[in-house]
């Protein structure tokens, strides 16, 4: 068994705290949770890319639990099973695909483009984890008439594809200041 690097430790730690705290940095809130933030995935990205697969998804796991701590909206009907719904589709899920980031850009070999499809992929996994919720859960929001499903779609979509931009762009200027042996993938 590998023991664990306290680098290594200190260092998923710091990204977890600082993804925290730039998750207090909104730029726009949605009424019913969700928002952008300023780079607030990257953090999370980069530990995805830096660390194997285990380190990623634990990371992101503390996160969502930190997250879900700070900034947690509770479903419009009060069932256990709303409320199960949102900690796992909105929070513990959503989150958590982002320490998948770097087993997806591992196929693409180890180049800045590879870091963006892996990015790409995870946070299109997380808009699909709060898609299904605005349509599980969070349909009572939905305008009458509007299908649920379109409503979830205009609803997450477009933050969650401002918040793939900022998190593309802040995850390339990284690629571009570290020194080639902190490469990523």
């Amino acid at each position: 068994m590998k023991r664990i690097s306290v680098k290594d430790l200190a260092e998923c730690a710091l990204m977890i705290a600082m993804a925290t705290v730039l998750s207090f940095i909104v730029v726009y809130r949605m009424p019913q949770g969700g928002s952008v933030t300023l780079f607030s995935m990257v953090p999370l990205l980069y530990v995805a890319y830096r660390h194997p697969l285990k380190w990623a998804v634990l990371s992101a796991l503390a996160y969502a639990l930190l997250h879900m701590l700070f900034s947690f909206y509770p479903p419009p009907a009060g069932t256990v099973i709303a409320f199960a719904g949102v900690v796992l589709l909105d929070y513990v899920i959503a989150y958590g695909v982002l320490g998948l980031a770097g087993l997806f850009a591992r196929p693409f070999g180890r180049s800045a483009r590879s870091v963006l499809i892996g990015g790409t992929i995870a946070i299109a996994l997380r808009f699909v984890c709060h898609y299904v919720s605005g349509i599980l859960i969070w349909d009572a929001f939905a305008p009458e008439g509007q299908p649920i499903p379109l409503y979830s779609l205009l609803y997450n979509g477009p933050y969650m594809l401002i918040e793939w931009v900022l998190s593309m762009i802040g995850i390339a200027a990284l690629i571009k200041v570290l020194p080639k042996e902190k490469s990523f993938v």
